[in-house]
């Protein structure tokens, strides 16, 4: 049976249903008279006669009958999948992919997922933890996420943390045993743990900056880790110096676990952003997403 006559069998289903062409009419908002001869077409094209017609109802005859047990059911499965499609415009769905860097997923996407997810059942999220700038589009993620002045002119940017400072901690035992750097050139003659970026494999450069001075040291050190929870429990073990996200460590700061060094060196930088390119119509989990991560003064 031709595509076009699909209509004409959900026309069938109704009057069959209603037992009545005016009743029929009104609930498919159409006028009576196209109805009925919507129905004749119908019979026409099957050679059989589905309804029969008296003057108090309307009733389908054997054929009809065997056409409505067979039809119906169907028509009840589409109009429910099309009822359950419009439920998810009011309660978005779908996958939203984002890359970031360790830190950024730990201290900023993970609180806000925590609070976004449970309200929002049917919004699943993917997070790849990268450090390098990926190409969101090459690599069909919906967005990444990076600090301020990491991210492209052409992408939009959406703040999502507060400004990031940095710390160089040691523990009190480590301290013992040695003398507190003074400057960041200092650092050389410490036994500092070292970061490996997966993506670019090359040791991370401590990055300083005091009245306009800009510094990036390459220090020195028996240990290095490609991640923050190993870096921290070795500075914790009195095993060197370690340069960490503040939030990270300011716990420990505050109960006198690990100590601060340098600390005028190490001013606030812009946040994390997250950027994605210009889209005329994002998906509505995207845009749920992008809004609950959004950092507010």
């Amino acid at each position: 049976m031709p595509n076009d006559n699909f209509n004409d069998l959900a026309a069938f289903v109704t009057v069959a249903r209603e037992e009545s062409f005016t009743k029929a009419a009104a609930k498919l908002g159409v006028s009576q008279s196209a109805l009925s001869q919507t129905i004749r077409g119908l019979e026409e094209r099957l050679g059989l006669r589905l309804l029969t017609r008296t003057t108090r109802r309307v009733s389908p005859t054997a054929a009809g009958e065997r056409l409505l047990q067979t039809a119906g059911p169907r028509f009840e499965e589409i109009q429910a999948e099309i009822a359950a499609l419009s439920e998810m415009r009011d309660r978005p769905a779908g996958t939203v992919r984002i890359t970031a860097g360790e830190h950024a997923a730990v201290a900023v996407l993970a609180p806000a997922l925590e609070r976004f997810l449970p309200d929002n059942p049917d919004v699943k999220v993917e997070i790849i933890v990268d450090y390098g700038l990926t190409d969101i589009v090459a690599e069909r993620f919906d967005a990444g996420v990076r600090l301020g002045e990491q991210v492209a002119k052409d992408m939009i940017a959406v703040p999502i943390s507060p400004d990031v400072r940095m710390a160089v901690v040691g523990s009190p035992a480590y301290f013992r045993q040695h003398l507190w750097p003074e400057t960041p050139q200092d650092l050389t003659n410490h036994n500092c743990i070292n970061m490996r970026l997966p993506t670019h494999d090359n040791i991370f450069a401590w990055e300083f900056e005091k009245d306009g001075r800009e510094l990036r040291v390459r220090v020195e050190g028996q240990l290095v880790f490609n991640n923050l929870a190993m870096r921290r429990e070795a500075a914790l073990r009195g095993l060197g110096l370690a340069y960490m996200p503040e939030d990270q460590v300011q716990e420990l700061l505050d109960r006198g676990s690990l100590i601060r060094v340098l600390d005028d060196w190490c001013p606030p930088f812009a946040g994390y952003h997250l950027y994605y390119p210009n889209r005329r119509h994002p998906s509505p989990a995207f845009t749920l997403v992008a809004e609950a991560l959004r950092y507010r003064r």
